[in-house]
């Protein structure tokens, strides 16, 4: 006997659906629980924390089990969906209770993490992306879609861009061919998200035009900004094919493709949002500490998602960031329209969410009275708007349409399930009231037909009962029965009387036992016609929905401005900043009350200005200085105003830092490394309108190395033409001061510190001029370091620095020459007896000198040091 003879039935069926889904964890409904076997049950057991158990099948051996109540699906989908794991829904396509046999059962739904609609999967603030990449010899191109909201865009860039942006913002999965599938796994090779490889033949163009085609309707596809035969086609239309595969449902509410055009925006890499601190703390942690924690004050989901988006892509029109911050000086001088504009948004729910929803055949009675109440708060929102600036929102007549019929045809507080009644008004449709008299009001008209019956006949003890067997009956005691008219029916005799049916009361029976079903199908029904004609309106919807989250981000940035007298920002053409009482708005926010922020200036241009070297010690602020200045640049790119007393920013193309220590050993990658990595792609990328934040270069390997690294990085940002930008690089390397007599674009600035006997209190004021210590002594004191260490560091120190130190041991240690070995100590490269050499090399003319003249310059001057 073969092993697929000992299955019982139920596990043919279940090993022939598996068959078809060997990727997925396949939930196979029984009854009222969704079963897993096999090597899925062990990996729900494990993902989900259920029970384990066996199921014998027949002769076969015991197979593993493990399920969990129907009702819970949204709850161990979520886990399944963040454990990164594909899902094949199987359902039970016809009643237990009517199936002849085996219950017919098929995969209805495939969720995957990136096309997921399940509001507890989903972030309510965050954008849920599926993506899709092609890479070419030096370009690539990335399409993004998000279903759950039906936003989808492409871009096309060189293979730096399209990694920069993809590591920014990387989807829940990633889709590409087979054929590429090395080669994109070594282009990301951090990526943590779900990849997915598909046959190629899914990324073949002819296939991807007939994709886009079909589901846009296009018969051309030059309206979509696309070339016939380009690489984008093939992404695009992988993307398609892909949530038709497995969303199986329908599609109505990705209207568009748009193409993203990177030039137009502020380029962030993930080392600058990380550093900075934007949507995540260094430690991964999101929440409070993080500049999205600050400025997060909108009112509805939409416009969560969109203050992302406008982080992750920062204006480079100065005309488009002069456009919102109009708005929000707008919202301040009117403060009683901004409270009346937030008082409405706070009742809008998310209604890019619900249009995924009703495309996809997921919504409610009660979400589709949302819907229609959201439209209504919009066209508010549209009257207060009416006369300001350029708002208005798209065919306002036509959304005031729609929202009407809602109102017309449901009931004001419909229940969630259809089943359970009174979802439409009565004066929806004309046999609602008829059947709802009957279903839910039967009881008064049997009354009313005893009290008749019993006046009519003169019988008093006339009832009308019912019972499973006969039905609905009227019963007389046989006192009474000669009282009985000529069209009532007996039905049964019992001992004291007698049981009677009528051909109305048969008639009535049949009405009443059949309404409830009726009733169900008939407002199932009419809900299935509403729905399909407002996907109708799908387009219209959305467009007012992203006009509407527009708002919110702008007046939320009013709200901000407002909270913490911030001030508006001025975006030139210039290639200078100046920020005058500058805070950093995270920090700013944590300090504990009555505890004030020490704000600082900065003033740097390209001309006279272009790198300024900060010093001073640790604690002091260095960092947060550099992270105010980035964040206050970037704040301005998205139109809101920023914590300053003046800000006159000269346009970012990008920002660029590197602040911190960390590593990624994981992928075999040191804090030094990692350091260097991030600096080669500063230097490798920056342009002259770049802003560039750099801290601590060189700290991760020997001193002489790292002084070295950081010398060199100076000169090549002051001396390379293409790369001259404005460059703020915080330092412990007190030797780079010296740079400010050679660079003469380059200023020294430091963090004031004030010294009372042995202690010191940092000032957080960063002034002109080069610190002259690093009081690391001091730190380690106050960070708690015991007093005998602390102490035996300055006699240490105090050797080091010139004077001669007995050693435990009774020998005398002598400070270290330059000569020597290298040490892992901190010493000036600029002794007395260089200075002459750095004026001989000042005076030399190497553009007058052969090469050989160069060379024996070099080595005369190579003897003297």
């Amino acid at each position: 006997m073969s092993d697929k003879e000992k299955l019982t039935p139920l596990m043919r069926q279940y090993k022939a659906v598996k068959a078809k889904h060997t990727d997925k964890v396949v939930l196979f409904r029984m009854g009222d629980f969704y079963e897993t076997f096999e090597n899925d049950a062990k990996i729900a057991s494990r993902v989900l924390g259920i029970t384990l158990t066996k199921r014998s099948n027949g002769k076969a051996a015991d197979t593993p089990l493990a399920g969990f109540p129907h009702h819970a699906l949204d709850a161990y989908l979520h886990k399944l969906l963040k454990a990164g794991l594909k899902v094949a829904i199987c359902e039970q396509l016809e009643d237990p209770k009517l199936a002849k046999g085996l219950v017919k059962r098929d995969i209805t739904e495939i969720v995957t993490p990136g096309t997921a609609v399940n509001d507890k999967f989903l972030q309510s603030g965050e954008n849920n992306f599926l993506g899709a990449l092609w890479l070419g010899d030096h370009s690539g191109v990335l399409a993004l879609s998000d279903i759950s909201t039906g936003d989808f865009f492409f871009l096309k860039d060189s293979k730096k861009k399209i990694r920069d942006y993809f590591n920014a913002r990387p989807p829940s999965e990633l889709l590409y061919s087979d054929e590429q599938q090395e080669i994109i796994k070594s282009f990301i090779p951090h990526y943590g998200g779900l990849k997915t490889p598909l046959p190629d033949w899914i990324f073949d163009t002819v296939y991807g035009r007939e994709q886009i085609n079909g589901h846009f309707r296009t018969h051309s596809l030059k309206g979509l900004s696309l070339e016939e035969g380009s690489v984008e086609i093939r992404v695009i239309g992988a993307v398609l094919h892909y949530i038709k595969e497995n969303f199986q449902r329908q599609l109505a509410h990705i209207t568009s493709v748009r193409r993203i055009h990177l030039n137009e925006y502020m380029g962030l890499d993930q080392y600058t949002i990380r550093n900075l601190e934007v949507f995540r703390r260094l430690s991964g942690e999101t929440g409070e500490g993080t500049l999205i924690h600050v400025l997060d004050q909108t009112s509805t989901s939409m416009g969560a998602r969109l203050l992302r988006n406008w982080l992750l892509q920062p204006l480079q029109d100065i005309k488009a960031i002069e456009r919102r911050l109009n708005y929000v000086s707008l919202f301040l001088d009117q403060p009683k329209l901004l409270e009346d504009i937030q008082t409405i948004l706070r009742e809008i729910p998310d209604m890019e969410r619900l249009t995924a929803r009703l495309s996809s055949g997921k919504i409610n009675p009660r979400e589709i009275v949302q819907y229609g109440k959201g439209m209504v708060h919009c066209l508010a929102l549209g009257q207060l708007m009416q006369n300001h600036l350029d708002f208005s929102l798209s065919n306002p007549g036509d959304l005031q349409a729609v929202a009407e019929k809602i109102r017309d045809a449901f009931e004001e507080n419909p229940p969630v399930q259809i089943s359970d009644g009174y979802v439409f008004k009565n004066s929806w449709h004309e046999d609602l009231k008829s059947l709802r008299d009957i279903a839910y009001h039967g009881k008064d008209f049997l009354l009313n037909l005893q009290n008749t019956e019993r006046e009519r006949l003169g019988i008093p003890s006339l009832k009308v009962s019912y019972n499973r067997v006969f039905g609905y009956y009227i019963e007389i005691t046989k006192a009474h029965t000669g009282k009985v008219p000529g069209d009532y029916i007996r039905k049964q005799t019992l001992v004291n009387s007698e049981r009677y049916i009528t051909p109305e009361l048969k008639e009535y029976e049949e009405k009443i036992l059949t309404a409830e079903e009726k009733l169900l199908e008939l407002e199932s029904r009419l809900f299935k016609e509403f729905t399909d004609e407002l996907t109708q309106s799908i387009e219209l919807i959305q467009t007012n929905a992203r006009i509407v989250a527009e708002l919110d981000v702008l007046a939320c940035f009013a709200e901000l401005a407002t909270r913490h007298q911030w001030v508006r920002p001025e975006v030139t053409e210039e290639t200078s900043l100046e920020i005058k009482g500058g805070t950093h708005p995270v920090v700013q926010s944590l300090l504990p009350p009555g505890e004030s922020f020490i704000p600082n200036d900065v003033y740097t241009d390209t001309e006279s200005d272009q790198i300024l070297i900060i010093t001073g010690p640790n604690m002091a602020g260095k960092s947060t200085y550099l992270r105010q200045i980035g964040l206050i640049v970037l704040m301005a790119h998205i139109g809101s105003y920023v914590p300053a007393v003046s800000a006159r920013i000269g346009r970012v193309d990008k920002i660029f830092t590197r602040v911190g220590a960390s590593d990624n050993l994981a992928f075999g990658e040191s804090t030094f490394l990692t350091e260097m990595i991030e600096t080669a792609n500063i230097l490798n990328t920056a342009t002259k309108r770049s802003l560039i934040l750099l801290d601590e270069i060189g700290r991760g390997t020997s001193t002489y190395d790292g002084l070295s690294i950081a010398w060199a990085v100076v000169e090549y940002l002051h001396n390379s033409s293409d790369v001259a930008a404005r460059t703020l690089f915080a330092t412990h390397y007190h030797e780079l001061t010296e740079l400010e007599q050679i660079l003469e674009r380059l200023k020294n600035y430091n963090v004031a510190v004030r010294e009372y006997g042995d202690q010191v209190v940092f000032l957080r004021k960063i002034i002109p001029g080069g610190a002259d210590k690093s009081y690391g002594i001091h730190v380690a004191q106050m960070a708690g370091i015991p007093l005998e260490v602390v102490n035996r560091a300055k006699d240490i120190l105090h050797g080091l620095s010139g004077s001669d130190h007995i050693l435990p041991d009774g020998q005398k240690m002598v400070k270290p020459s330059i000569k020597g070995t290298e040490q892992a100590v901190q010493l000036s490269i600029f002794e007395a007896e260089e200075h002459e050499v750095l004026k001989e090399v000042k005076t030399i003319k190497i553009e007058e000198m052969t090469p050989l003249e160069a060379l024996q310059k070099l080595n005369e001057l190579k003897k003297k040091l």
